[in-house]
């Protein structure tokens, strides 16, 4: 799996959940100021990440990943079937 498509996975999933236009995602969007998320939609978001890639994270590494690019840095640092 590449770079742009776990960002697409992620987008779309971020675009359903909060639902807002897919165009308003980039890796540099950030998910509580730009998107307005809350911690129910980024627990949801890590459990669909650690559900589609195989990957854990811990409470500490979450809130540690504030936009979306760093998501998909973390999943493709993780997933054992990302490349």
């Amino acid at each position: 799996m590449t770079r742009d498509e776990v960002f697409s996975a992620i987008r779309d999933h971020l675009a359903d959940e909060l639902e807002l236009d897919p165009a308003r995602v980039s890796e540099k969007t950030r998910f509580k100021e730009d998107l307005d998320a809350d911690s129910l939609d980024l627990y949801t978001l890590v459990q669909e990440l650690e559900d589609t890639y195989g990957v854990t994270m811990s409470d500490e590494e979450a809130a540690r990943i504030t936009t979306v690019g760093l998501a998909v840095d973390f999943v493709l640092a993780r997933a054992p079937s990302v490349s």
